[in-house]
């Protein structure tokens, strides 16, 4: 008769629980067609215990003995009181701090009240349009922090009766319940940090834009031109068309420097308005708005990259139909692939006359297509740094790094026994054994225990596995480059060679947009308030459980 004790300690919300396989698992198990013979194997052995079945019973226990002893009430009175009374004398301090907020957030809901009306009565004009698409990225960031701190207090209610029931449950609708409103503290934090260093270093973050982007116009930009209009690097150029290409790209460059000379007056105004951005909605919208900035005072670089890029493909197109005729081949484009064809001779006397003087003026388009690529690259590069930062900051779970750092016992990984104490093999020392061996013991040893007679007893410890860090935060960056095809860099190096453009975007996920709401400002004001105290009404029975 073998005898197997367990010990473990009693899941508690906010302390510990158990589980057997990862939170964040998203991985889908492909069904074969044809199942392999150890599935019929497995089918005749004798069925392993339900462990799911067990891990839910003892996460849940806990969890009906605290409302049977919310409901029924604590048989120490005097505990009972010390607790009563310093709830009481928390409550104060906690209906200020609510009222605090809910005012605050009342102030912020009228004015996002006031600027959406505001926007209604222009949203049909060309200049709505034009600066929505204009300064898309932005926007898009601006519509999902108004969302959130219009649904914050409706996303803190408690509305989940089924959390009630296991810990396990109630941990993940808690996570569930405060990864918003974290994420919106830590942006708006993270906001005020910059906005006020910005409002602080205003005329000081002014000059250093204006110094760079005149070293970057004279220094780079002007000189690079005139250097390829002359012998770069000692090739040697076809010196009309180097001087037609130069000329148009140093009449853009100087048309930009006459605008940038009225924009440079106003450049403090704008980095005012960036920084009061910051304060009032977080790091992330005027990040999006620099961002769409660099793309619209580039504007002349990219559209100089447009222009030489047309012509550079447009040469190596003809230049790739030409060898084609030479080579007597001929593309099809419905069947994708290359036919034989006899061409006549006036098309191949025409196509030598067209042929050498494409593949002579080639280098010195290729020269300009490089330069101008290598600088819309940079800028695209930029522009997509800006937007993976501003999709981390959305998509980093602040709530469980901190609650990992505080608790690490909060995030289980799987179980595991540590043996104490067997009788029957005197196991003093602990030591750590497989589940297969423990629930499931070999025939031989069981046959041997009814021969010898003999009872063993084994006592051992239920202990958890816990999830790093990396474990926890991965999976939430995983789900930012979901949209990012893997031959992104690929596709993106065969456009360089064949002139095409680079898109400035790498379409990183960002959190779903959320319908405009319209309530009463007193409703409002109530539901603010409410959705705190209920929250730390919570935190206080967990705290003094």
């Amino acid at each position: 008769m073998s005898t197997y004790v367990i010990l473990y300690e009693t899941p508690t919300y906010g302390a510990r629980h158990f589980s057997l396989s990862c939170w964040n698992s998203f991985k889908k198990v492909k069904i074969p067609l044809k199942e392999p013979k150890w599935i019929d194997e497995l089918h005749q052995k004798q069925p392993l215990n339900d462990l799911d079945a067990v891990i839910l019973a003892m996460n849940s226990a806990t969890a009906s003995k605290m409302v049977f002893e919310r409901h029924v009430g604590s048989s120490r009175p005097f505990t009972k009181f010390s607790i009563i009374c310093m709830l009481i004398a928390l409550g104060l301090v906690w209906q200020l701090l609510a009222v605090s907020m809910a005012s605050l957030s009342t102030i912020f809901y009228i004015f996002l009240q006031f600027l959406h009306s505001l926007l209604g009565f222009g949203s049909q004009s060309w200049i709505y349009t034009t600066s929505k698409r204009l300064f898309n990225t932005a926007w898009i960031n601006i519509q999902i922090r108004c969302g959130q701190i219009l649904f914050w207090p409706i996303l803190l209610q408690d509305n989940d009766s089924r959390s009630q029931s296991c810990v396990e449950y109630a941990e993940k609708a808690a996570l569930r319940k405060h990864s918003m409103w974290s994420s919106l503290a830590v942006d708006l934090l993270l906001g005020n940090l910059i906005g006020f260093s910005l409002l602080f270093n205003a005329e000081s973050v002014c000059l250093w834009v204006s110094d760079f982007a005149n070293d970057t116009t004279n220094e780079l930009l002007r000189t690079g031109c005139v250097w390829l209009m002359g012998v770069p690097a000692g090739f040697k150029l076809n010196t009309e068309l180097a001087g037609v290409l130069g000329m148009i790209s140093l009449n853009a460059i100087q048309i930009w420097s006459t605008l940038w000379f009225f924009v440079d007056s106003l450049l403090v105004y704008l980095v005012k308005g960036l920084a009061i951005l910051g304060i009032l909605f977080g790091m992330t919208v005027p990040a999006a708005l620099v961002r769409d900035m660099i793309l619209v005072v580039t504007l002349h670089v990219s559209t100089l990259h447009w222009m030489i890029s047309l012509l550079y493909s447009q040469q190596i197109q003809a230049l790739a139909a030409l060898w084609r005729l030479f080579r007597g081949r001929k593309c099809n484009p419905l069947r994708q692939r290359l036919d034989s064809y006899e061409y006549t001779v006036k098309q191949h006397i025409v196509g030598s006359l067209l042929f050498t003087p494409l593949l002579l003026l080639l280098p010195t388009t290729s020269v300009f297509y490089l330069f101008f690529t290598m600088m819309n690259t940079s800028i695209s590069l930029i522009c997509m740094l800006i937007e993976v930062i501003i999709s981390i900051i959305h998509a980093t779970p602040y709530i469980k790094i901190v609650l990992w750092l505080v608790r690490r016992r909060r995030f289980p990984a799987g179980i595991w026994f540590e043996i104490v104490t067997c009788h029957s093999n005197s196991v003093n020392s602990p030591e750590i054994v497989s589940l297969d061996k423990i629930i499931s013991p070999s025939k031989n040893s069981l046959h041997q225990e009814n021969i010898t007679g003999r009872s063993h007893v084994l006592v051992s410890i239920l202990q958890s596995n816990f999830f790093t860090i990396g474990q926890i935060v991965i999976p939430h960056y995983r789900k930012v480059f979901t949209r990012v095809s893997r031959s992104y860099f690929a596709r993106s190096a065969y456009g360089v060679l064949t002139g095409k453009r680079i898109s400035s975007t790498l379409g990183t996920k960002l959190p779903s947009t959320m319908p405009w709401m319209f309530i009463p400002y007193k409703e409002y004001w109530c539901l603010c308030r409410n959705s705190i105290l209920a929250c730390m009404l919570e935190c206080d029975c967990h705290l003094f459980q």
